[in-house]
């Protein structure tokens, strides 16, 4: 695989010099700030990028303010007492896009939550705590415990917040696959840790962080869009 420093003249050519590259950067929130993002803010991301995945972004973007008054600003004690009657109403509520098998992944993600603010304190600190070289883990920690939460929908969801992850997109994955640091389907638990693995010797590297990695990467290679 190649080493960093080719990886970032690559995207810094590419994209007009350093600071050009820098400004196209997401900023990334310490494990300090990311324990104080309130728990409400979670369930909101996951909501979002679930109600965004298959669909029209600009759409969801354009109704959220529809969305937060809708899901009472997504505070969980509130969203897991949702009823069957709460749930058939928001399927013919105007202010929201009315998908839904997707409206029932709020009370399932807010349960999940709450139990983890339980044992953590806050969902927050269980984020926080995670440990920073296992991203992949988290993501099936939340598929498993979560609902819809699968594929990349929890990395977006965490970016969305600051917390620190790259994500498989398109071109990170065709990446990983051309430098053969992945050889199966980034669905397995295997390819999950051939890219955390790719990652963490990226990081090693540079001392950047995961988000800041695969963007650069991204950056680095495919369609250069200006």
């Amino acid at each position: 695989m190649e080493k960093f420093d080719q990886i970032y003249q690559r995207a810094c050519q590419r994209k007009g010099g350093e600071a050009a590259l820098s400004a196209l950067l997401s900023p990334v929130l310490s494990s300090q700030d990311v324990a104080q993002i309130s728990d409400d803010r979670y369930l909101a991301a996951f909501t979002q990028t679930i109600f965004q995945s298959g669909f029209v972004w600009s759409v969801v973007r354009n109704k959220w303010p529809g969305f937060e008054d809708a899901f009472f600003g997504f505070a969980p004690e509130k969203m897991v007492l949702l009823s069957d009657q709460h749930i058939e109403k928001l399927c013919q509520d105007t202010r929201i896009v009315r998908a839904r098998q997707k409206i029932v992944t709020v009370p399932h993600n807010a349960q999940m939550i709450l139990e983890l603010a339980r044992e953590h304190g806050t969902f927050a600190h269980f984020i926080a705590q995670w440990p920073s070289d296992d991203v992949t883990g988290l993501w099936l920690y939340l598929k498993q415990h979560g609902a819809r939460l699968g594929g990349n929908i929890a990395a977006y969801s965490l970016r969305k917040l600051g917390v620190d992850t790259f994500i498989l997109t398109k071109d990170v994955e065709g990446y990983l696959r051309a430098q053969g640091a992945l050889d199966v389907g980034t669905t397995s638990k295997k390819g999950l840790q051939q890219c955390q693995q790719a990652f963490n010797e990226l990081q090693q590297q540079s001392g950047l962080s995961y988000t800041h990695l695969s963007q650069i990467i991204a950056n680095s290679v495919g369609d250069n869009y200006q």
